[in-house]
């Protein structure tokens, strides 16, 4: 059969994937199998995920609104919690409008292909070739003609800028790289996107609640106040809630309406999810000291990182890899990892390059720092078990 010969080849190549069960809330400690554990590998950043001012505000909308929104947006499920999102996080991003999605990976898909004109060859994309999943299939697609550049290397990108006589130019780039922990020079890419008269988005997924002064994102971190750039982000990293979003003009707002099929064809968020991202956002304006707190628990994580001579591709962020190689002792390291009361998980291709699997760590400003410290040297000590 075909499904068990398949299962079979994935097996054989260390590649299969299994999921790990947490018991209880999400933390910076968490249970698994009965056991307590250091969770160094989830996207809460900020610990929201269970801070009471989220569920208050989510289970005030369940009694008012109930548990669903009982149909798409363009039906019946176009409710005031979807509608009050999108005016909040329009005023959050300095963007004219927004339009919430029920994932990130709808709304790069909805995006990407609403504005490549799906199927019409008049478009060029200009992807990072270290771009999120959700962005390599939004390319594919749109149908458009797809150029990946060399990741961050603004040369080689206005090399092929130049090239391009489309009538439509998208440049997109991830803000910070889900992997890696790199950020985009998005200051140069915009330029570049006036230069050559093309479209530019960021997926700021890893980035809204984190970087920039107010936590605003990629864009103000950089320094960069352009009314004509595209924002994607999620509410289910830094935020602590879920969906997504899209924010710019509008007129692009109009367009994904009518064209963003995700958008279209899926029942609209529960209206409780919906409040409880307005309340992290709240939570995001008026407590800088969380973001406080996770870039000096970054601070210690890697000081002691570097200490343990521990491979971390110079992350410039809260996601830190720690480079292992091959995939089979990424996962024994893991798992080792695991029994010794620290969950990271291994990192394999096709998500990364073969011979360049990792532990990709994440901080959170829930964690302990002096707790994180002492999680470097452990990690050490088990990647020196597996050689």
């Amino acid at each position: 059969m075909m499904i068990t010969e398949e299962l079979e080849r994935i097996k054989s190549s260390g590649l299969e994937r299994c999921l790990t069960m947490i018991q209880g809330p999400q933390g910076p400690v968490v249970r698994i199998a009965g056991q307590d554990v250091l969770l160094l590998c989830s996207n809460d950043y900020l610990g929201l995920a269970c801070h009471p001012a989220l569920k208050e505000a989510a289970i005030k909308a369940i009694e008012r609104y109930g548990t669903g929104a009982g149909a798409s947006r363009l039906v019946s499920g176009s409710m005031e919690p979807h509608h009050a999102l999108e005016e909040r996080i329009a005023r959050f991003k300095g963007s004219e409008a927004a339009l919430v999605f029920n994932s990130g990976y709808e709304a790069n898909l909805g995006l990407i292909t609403a504005l490549a004109r799906r199927g019409s060859r008049e478009t060029d994309i200009f992807s990072d070739k270290a771009n999120h999943a959700s962005i390599v299939d939004g390319c594919i697609l749109s149908m458009a003609k797809v150029k990946r550049y060399p990741t961050r290397d603004v040369s080689a990108l206005e090399t092929m800028l130049k090239r391009s006589s489309a009538r439509t130019k998208l440049i997109i780039t991830d803000g910070i790289f889900s992997m890696d922990g790199a950020i985009a020079p998005i200051k140069e890419i915009a330029s570049l996107s006036d230069k050559y008269d093309a479209m530019f988005i960021v997926d700021d997924a890893h980035a809204t609640g984190v970087l920039g002064a107010t936590g605003r994102g990629t864009l103000e971190h950089a320094g960069v106040a352009h009314p004509s750039i595209i924002q994607m982000g999620t509410f289910g990293k830094a935020l602590g809630s879920f969906g997504a979003y899209v924010a710019g003009s509008k007129e692009l707002v109009k367009l994904l309406i009518n064209r963003a099929r995700p958008f279209i064809y899926s029942t609209a968020l529960p209206p409780a999810v919906c409040a409880a991202s307005i309340a992290a956002i709240e939570i995001i304006e008026n407590e800088p000291e969380r973001r406080l707190r996770l870039w000096q628990n970054v601070s210690s994580f890697k000081g002691a990182a570097q200490d343990a001579m521990l491979d971390t591709m110079n992350s410039l962020t809260q996601i830190i890899p720690i480079v292992t190689g091959d995939a089979d002792r990424t996962m024994r390291i893991s798992k080792a990892l695991l029994d010794k009361g620290i969950f990271i998980q291994g990192i394999r291709p096709p998500t990364v390059p073969h011979g360049a699997s990792r532990l990709r760590v994440s901080i959170s400003a829930a964690h302990d720092a002096e707790v994180i410290e002492k999680a470097a040297y452990v990690i050490k000590e088990t990647c020196n078990e597996f050689h």
